[in-house]
């Protein structure tokens, strides 16, 4: 089974699922889709996604969008290494943390809301720069709080909610967030990033040449 992957390199939702097919250990063709080209907005892909969203995955006939649904889809096809815990409880928690980034932090942090803010809404720059750490950091706050004493937020292996957090470390870093005050997620983060299939996700890795 062809496993497509609509990708950007710099998109934080297309390295999740990068992170995540690499994770699991299976094979992707990755199709460059730019986002500052607009690839993600001609009518082919439109037609294919109305949404007009990066990451799109493509297996067969099937096309899953939005990142979650991607790596729940991945995780029920594919369950080992699994990411997403299936008692339901464990299952909540797991989700809750990890819509602590997906929901809260990532979406008001996305490109197309900070070209609103300075292109509608006539922010300077380091203003538009000052609420992306703001709300990183309130993000933080609350996950760093809520990690426990595993090597990883999900406990004693990479789980749904390390995958969301790495990229949005990475964004963190992006805009000069001091993450000092959260030493429990750097050490997550720096755990992460050291496994192999989690360098070659990242962006420098998959950047266009």
């Amino acid at each position: 089974m062809t496993i497509k992957l609509y990708d950007y390199w710099r998109s934080s939702a297309a390295y999740r699922v990068r992170i995540a097919l690499n994770l699991k250990g299976l094979d992707y063709e990755s199709i460059e889709t730019s986002l500052l080209d607009r690839a993600h907005k001609t009518a082919d892909y439109i037609a294919k996604n109305p949404q007009g969203f990066i990451p799109m995955l493509e297996v067969g006939d099937a096309r899953l969008t939005q990142s979650l649904a991607i790596i729940d889809w991945l995780d029920i096809t594919y369950p080992e290494p699994r990411f997403i815990p299936i008692d339901p409880t464990e299952r909540a928690k797991e989700m809750a943390k990890a819509l602590t980034i997906v929901a809260d932090i990532h979406p008001i942090n996305n490109l197309r809301v900070l070209k609103y803010l300075k292109r509608e809404m006539g922010q300077e720059q380091t203003e538009i720069d000052d609420w992306c750490r703001h709300w990183i950091a309130e993000g933080f706050a609350a996950l760093e709080a809520m990690a426990g004493d595993g090597p990883y937020l999900s406990g004693d292996a990479p789980g749904l909610v390390d995958i969301c957090l790495i990229p949005q470390m990475y964004n963190a870093r992006r805009f000069e967030l001091d993450v000092s005050a959260f030493p429990k997620l750097v050490a997550i983060d720096a755990r992460c990033t050291a496994l192999e299939a989690v360098k070659t996700a990242a962006p420098e890795a998959v950047k266009p040449a």
